[in-house]
């Protein structure tokens, strides 16, 4: 008999410490609301929608497939992954799931899964604190088979209070210590294109990504280095995607320079005819510091939007007319971009 009670004694320690062990929901939002933030700033996904989907795809840290692979979304190999795997029973026995190194790439690889699938494009047009249009447009897309996946997202969302997490990223364009202090082997938040301007040191003591104004012509903000995007484009009611498009960027994230940043399309060409480069100045720099489309001054200067250019070399700001006599006959109305490529005068 007294082994009987030891033998109860031993299997009710084991359940309890088991019990203790495992991951309750606040404790999964209190060390993954950081990284969701920080993903937030960096693609624009909810960082409500992100703990909402980690708390029901990893069972709030809990399941099997998370404490083998830290893969926190399920999300499965696919041909395109090269990194390590494991073996996970889903809708078929045996799957290829992909395996990270800790959490955190687990949430980025899932944010750049979203980013780089056309069949979640849409989604990144919606506002960022539209978890209820990302709950159901990820329905739509076929990220999960589970005809209730959307009202399930919601119910975690609005039980634990995540869109609170939402607005800190709105409403603060600088990261918090926290976020600052996340581990990570690469930068995340490192934009494809560096913002240069020039003028920048003139204002720079006034930079307020909330205060509208006017800049070639155009509507625009001046905002300070570490400025999120994502909150500009919040805050004056811009589409992220639209905001990257007017500014020719191919990234999101934090400005790395104090920049202009356009809430609306640049302009064809410039009152201005030509701009004089300074050292190391590139076609993007002077886009954005003439508010011309970058397109445009690639097309009057055959010159690639990324090369520096040498001091004093002149960059046309619009097009430049000219007359070519070819047969005999004068040809005017045309401008040197449209010819110079075939005729060779570049």
């Amino acid at each position: 008999m007294k082994s009987f009670f030891c033998l109860l004694l031993g299997m009710g320690l084991v359940l309890v410490s088991a019990a203790q062990e495992r991951m309750t929901a606040a404790q999964y939002i209190a060390g993954f609301k950081n990284i969701a933030m920080s993903e937030m700033r960096r693609t624009g996904i909810p960082a409500s929608i992100k703990l909402a989907q980690g708390l029901l795809e990893a069972e709030m840290g809990n399941s099997n497939l998370v404490k083998r692979s830290n893969n926190h979304f399920g999300i499965k190999c696919k041909t395109e992954w090269t990194g390590e795997s494991v073996s996970h029973d889903d809708d078929e026995k045996g799957e290829c799931f992909r395996k990270y190194n800790n959490p955190e790439d687990s949430y980025r690889d899932h944010s750049d899964f979203l980013r780089s699938r056309d069949r979640y494009a849409s989604l990144f047009n919606l506002r960022p604190d539209d978890y209820k249009g990302w709950a159901y447009g990820l329905k739509k897309a076929g990220y999960a088979t589970n005809p209730r996946y959307p009202q399930m997202l919601i119910y975690n969302i609005e039980k634990y209070n995540l869109q609170q997490y939402d607005e800190i990223v709105i409403n603060s364009p600088q990261p918090t210590p926290e976020e600052e202090n996340l581990a990570t082997d690469e930068p995340v938040n490192e934009p494809e294109t560096t913002l240069l301007t020039g003028g920048v040191n003139e204002v720079a003591s006034a930079a307020d990504y909330k205060v509208k104004t006017r800049r070639n012509g155009l509507s625009a903000v001046f905002a300070a280095k570490g400025t999120s995007l994502l909150a500009i484009a919040t805050v004056h009611q811009v589409a992220l995607t639209r905001l990257l498009e007017y500014n020719d960027l191919k990234k999101d994230g934090l400005l790395q320079e104090d920049a202009w940043i356009y809430l609306e399309r640049k302009n064809k060409e410039s009152s201005q005819s030509t701009h004089t480069a300074i050292k190391g100045e590139t076609l993007f720099d002077i886009s954005q510091s003439h508010g011309v489309q970058l397109s445009r001054l690639v097309d009057y200067n055959n010159m690639p939007p990324e090369e520096p250019l040498t001091a004093g070399t002149v960059v046309h700001l619009k097009a430049v007319p000219m007359d070519i006599a070819s047969n005999g006959s004068a040809r005017t109305g045309k401008f040197l971009h449209e010819v110079a490529p075939k005729e060779g005068l570049y």
